[in-house]
């Protein structure tokens, strides 16, 4: 098929490069010409595993970059918006992109389309797309609108596209349900997975991929409810986590246990020091709003958001614990973006902290593998920028450990002792085991687990290697 995505930002070059994979013909469309030039060249603006492959496999061949919405909307039976909805003021999403993009687009529907949101937008986004095309003079004939969120891990987004848990489409007919059928047939029938280019299966894969068909409304409300939910169970576990140091038990264990249920899964109960990036702080407030316009209060939201919120606060306590003052303390920082396998600092919980400690008086030298040049200038101008995870720890009074990179988890642990001036860790991300920290004479403190010390660990364990 030959598919139009209007926006080259993480969701829509990602689904374009995976459409393309899949077999169809794609026009990935944008308006910034300095983005689509550097495409064409061959650079990958983005972090992301297997992305770099995909864009070299299929660009100039089934995978073409345009500045012109109306050449790619003629071209194509499908149009993917996945333009930005950025949070307003007032916390719901702005959709003044996707509101432009649906006037623009009118004139070149001449034969039947499927307009179909891939943003993700509250609900009622796509009955107003569908009366925008209308007010432009389409024929109502000639198009429909469906919805179909993208449910994509920064880290980890082209195989979440190509094997996913499942596919939502949300259609208000029956001719476009078919057509988006089509357009994921790949994936449904198992096809794609018995190709010996295909990309690799992740482990936990639904081979084939089940796709469930829903209204727009619901479809709509699924995207928002999923991230809503997630967001949720990682600030459970983050109080959880706050319970657990206050009485001494170990949240490690506390996951295994209720992990193991099966109504309630392992996945998500990680604690650490809260959520970010492009997707779930945003999901949340939109959906809280889309709530409150519809005349409910959901305030579990408000919860889920103030937990979030307090988990950067009580890490920030236990630097101040472990260190007792801050100001002119040299501090050694792994990890600036909001998660492990990508080099996005949106909405960081780490650039909070390294922001609020620079407040403070700290002076701080960093490493990220991914984003470091995402640093901005004028808080670049206040860091020092390291090559390596040592070098970050030359000299500190502590390092800390913020996002959870797999770098970060295998350290040599004697090497990391020598560089710091002091063996402090401060461990947001409960990547070691207290235990083995302390056997390498290191005092290490984590989240939702008592602090430890190397002369609180009996003598048998002092030689051992178990990690978390």
């Amino acid at each position: 098929m030959r598919i139009a995505v209007v926006g080259s930002g993480y969701v829509g070059l990602v689904a374009g490069a995976c459409f393309a994979d899949l077999g169809h013909d794609v026009i990935l469309v944008d308006n910034d010409e300095g983005k689509l030039a550097a495409l064409r060249n061959g650079e990958t603006p983005i972090h992301e595993k297997f992305l770099p492959e995909l864009l070299e496999r299929h660009r100039g061949h089934r995978l073409q970059f345009s500045h012109d919405l109306h050449e790619a909307v003629r071209a194509s039976s499908a149009i993917f918006v996945a333009v930005g909805t950025p949070p307003t003021d007032r916390g719901d999403a702005d959709l003044s992109y996707v509101e432009s993009v649906a006037r623009e687009i009118t004139g070149a529907i001449s034969e039947y389309k499927v307009i179909v949101e891939k943003s993700t937008v509250p609900v009622y986004t796509s009955e107003w797309v569908r009366r925008i095309i209308l007010r432009n003079g389409a024929d109502p004939e000639c198009f429909d609108v469906a919805s179909n969120p993208e449910f994509l891990r920064e880290g980890t987004a082209v195989t979440d596209f190509l094997f996913p848990d499942r596919i939502v489409v949300g259609c208000d007919s029956e001719r476009s349900a078919q057509l988006l059928r089509q357009v994921y047939e790949p994936l449904t029938s198992g096809s794609y997975y018995q190709r010996s280019d295909a990309i690799p299966q992740p482990d936990r894969a639904s081979i084939p991929a089940p796709m469930i068909v829903t209204s727009s409304k619901s479809a709509e409300l699924i995207k928002h409810a999923s991230n809503a939910f997630l967001a949720m169970k990682i600030s459970f576990i983050n109080a959880v986590a706050s319970v657990c140091e206050s009485v001494g038990a170990d949240v490690k264990q506390v996951c295994t246990g209720i992990g193991t249920d099966a109504r309630i899964g392992r996945r998500f109960l990680n604690p650490g020091i809260g959520y970010g990036g492009s997707c779930f702080p945003k999901d949340v407030m939109a959906f809280r709003a889309v709530a409150r316009e519809c005349g409910y209060d959901f305030r579990l939201l408000d919860e889920v958001m103030h937990i979030n919120e307090e988990q950067r606060q009580r890490f920030l306590r236990k630097v101040r614990s472990a260190l007792w003052t801050l100001r002119g303390k040299r501090l050694g920082v792994l990890g600036l973006a909001f998660k492990g396998g990508t080099d996005d600092i949106r909405e960081s919980p780490a650039l909070f902290i390294v922001q609020a400690l620079l407040q403070e008086g700290c002076k701080i030298t960093v490493y990220d593998p991914a984003a470091m040049g995402h640093i901005e200038k004028e808080l670049k101008s206040n860091l020092q920028c390291a090559s390596s995870a040592y070098e970050a720890a030359a000299g500190a009074d502590a390092l800390l450990i913020l996002t959870e990179w797999e770098e970060f988890a295998n350290l040599d642990l004697h090497r990391l002792t020598s560089a710091l001036k002091y063996p402090i860790v401060i461990d947001g991300r409960n990547l070691y085991d207290p235990e083995l920290m302390a056997a390498h004479g290191i005092t290490y403190y984590s989240v939702g687990r008592t602090a430890s010390h190397s002369e609180s660990v009996p003598a048998g364990v002092r030689n051992g290697q178990k990690k978390a």
